[in-house]
């Protein structure tokens, strides 16, 4: 049986296949839907974790109890978990485990644009790479052969245009595994020192027999054509290079650490010209160069963004390369009409404060009108970054954080016990809008629903935020616009930490039918107050009239609330 399917879908599939008992991860784009197409299958135990970590950690204890795990995470997510990865590697397994790290090249969904095959090298795990939906789900199960043949995990990677394209499939049966007994073994699962040493040196010889068995590994395929020109290349570049260069010999890499140095030698020898071409940083030319091969590379495509059909073509086959329409206007993101964050933002602006942001939707805070945002890092970071604001500026209360709730669960926890901790005297505001939202909505432990939708215990962050010793904890809703400035003011008086959880429900997550509208009357002075909301719903005409998109609008009263002029009024449907 063949099914259309996405790579994320035939990864989850792959490993529905191998007989898979246990998969954890945390949503990020492009890895999100692996998860939550695991999780349709009944045999397999998915859930959400908190963070990358965590949901290594809980894949390695699968393991090392004997079943099959996988874990996914998105390239940054990697960096969440490289503890537990560069100490898993010298471990080895006990069952077969799988890393899938999805990396983004062009950022469409990133703060960086970080490529992974650099963790292959230096955490000493191999690395596979498919080019299609087919190859997703074949490589996953050849990744979790490979982990039991060379007791280590390996990483599966994928990149935003192989994740989110779709091939057919073929489906087969699930192959069911006995777990491996576990067996008490504490040179092997205790990395004290002394075992670690002897690991080290195992590592070594490990390394070194995968790097020359790899060079008969079927998943490595020289296709030879016009040896003019050879191209060595993985995952969708490969695509790309059979369209741009229909005639060129092709040396496609399956694995692409470590690499099958011996073959691609072969190759080099039996044409005339050797082109690496590969999307972000040099990696396989560098250590091609290293061994001896003569090759091209990024003199020739750029360390920056994506590769694609018509730049190949323009470098190495005189093709015309096509831009886009200038005429085209730009469509940059925006908060969604509705969005309980935006009222916040608005409010932050108007006081003039420093706001320091974190990853997620509220990331749009810093886009014009509202222009409220001004530092984003990384997962976690606004409220370390606030407190060193604080350290280094006094103690002005003029300097927030503003985090997402799956964020604050994420990496925020231990930055607010460091804040308190350290006598720190800043406002944090928890954005809640009870869900993950930018990745697509996944649940997570504060909104009392598992990855497959059963209840279960929810986290109360009012607890949990007075638990880690904050004394002035407010709730409010985030369309009070009053209520919101009033309590970020009296944070200001406030001395210790002060914690504001500003709570919404995403405007996309409960499709209720809208009641309201928010319609313009005859008593506009177009003043342009409601358009400092930045919400998409709200218009300005070339001749200054301003108006209210009624397929928009679903009637949150936010610029009912900051018309000055009481121009505009809610029309209930």
């Amino acid at each position: 049986m063949k099914k259309l399917m996405l790579a994320n879908e035939a990864i989850a599939r792959g490993a529905y296949e191998a007989g898979v008992k246990v998969v954890s991860a945390y949503p990020g784009t492009p890895s999100t839907e692996i998860a939550e197409s695991v999780a349709k299958y009944p045999e397999v135990y998915a859930e959400w974790a908190p963070n990358e970590k965590v949901a290594l950690e809980v894949a390695i204890g699968a393991c090392f109890a004997g079943a099959r795990s996988m874990v996914c995470m998105k390239h940054v997510g990697v960096n969440v978990a490289a503890d537990p990865l560069f100490t898993l590697s010298y471990t080895g397994v006990n069952a077969g485990i799988v890393i899938v790290a999805a990396d983004d090249p062009g950022m469409h969904s990133s703060q960086n644009e970080q490529d992974s095959r650099n963790y292959a090298i230096s955490a000493h795990i191999p690395m596979l790479e498919p080019a299609d939906s087919s190859e997703a789900k074949r490589f996953t199960k050849i990744a979790f052969n490979l982990s039991e043949k060379y007791d280590t995990p390996v990483f599966l990677r994928t990149t935003t245009r192989i994740a989110h394209s779709q091939s057919m499939v073929e489906l087969v049966e699930r192959k069911n595994i006995n777990p491996a007994s576990y067996k008490k073994d504490i040179v092997k699962y205790c990395m004290m020192p002394a075992s670690a040493r002897k690991a080290r040196e195992d590592l070594e010889l490990r390394d070194n027999r995968i790097e020359e068995e790899c060079n008969h590994f079927p998943l490595n395929v020289a296709e030879y054509k016009d040896t003019k020109l050879g191209v060595v290349c993985a995952g969708i570049v490969y695509q790309y290079v059979k369209d741009a260069l229909p005639d060129a010999s092709i040396f496609k890499l399956g694995m692409v650490w470590p690499l099958p140095i011996e073959a691609i030698r072969e190759f080099s020898q039996k044409v005339d010209r050797l082109v690496v071409i590969e999307e972000l940083g040099g990696f396989i030319e560098t250590q091609l160069k290293a061994k001896g091969i003569k090759c091209e590379g990024k003199e020739i495509f750029s360390n920056i963004g994506e590769i694609n059909v018509n730049l190949i073509k323009n470098k190495l086959a005189d093709g015309e390369l096509s831009n886009a329409d200038p005429n085209v206007p730009v469509r940059p993101p925006v908060l969604c009409a509705g969005c309980p964050h935006r009222g916040v933002f608005y409010v932050l602006n108007k006081l003039k404060k420093t706001v320091n942001g974190d990853i997620g939707c509220y990331t749009l805070g810093a886009q014009a009108p509202l222009s409220s945002v001004d530092t984003v890092v990384c997962m976690g970071a606004s409220i370390g970054m606030a407190h060193g604001f604080e350290k280094a500026l006094g103690t002005s209360k003029n300097n927030v954080a503003v985090i997402g709730d799956s964020t604050f669960i994420h990496s925020g926890i231990t930055g607010l016990i460091n804040a308190v901790y350290n006598k720190s005297s800043i406002t944090v505001i928890i954005l809640d809008n009870s869900t993950t939202g930018m990745t697509g909505h996944q649940d997570h432990p504060a909104t009392g629903k598992t990855l497959q939708k059963e209840s279960t215990k929810k986290l109360d962050f009012v607890a949990l935020v007075k638990a880690c010793g904050v004394d002035w904890v407010e709730t409010v809703d985030a369309y009070d616009l009053k209520e919101v400035e009033r309590l970020v003011k009296e944070a200001e008086e406030h001395q210790g930490v002060s914690v504001i959880i500003a709570k919404k429900p995403c405007v996309l997550l409960e499709k209720k039918p809208v009641v309201a509208k928010c319609v313009i009357t005859e008593k506009c002075r177009r003043c342009t107050m409601c358009m400092k909301l930045g919400c998409p719903a709200i218009n300005k005409s070339m001749d200054g009239i301003i108006s209210i998109d009624p397929t928009m609008c679903i009637g949150c009263g936010l610029c009912e609330a900051v018309c000055p002029f009481g121009a505009i009024e809610k029309e209930n449907l």
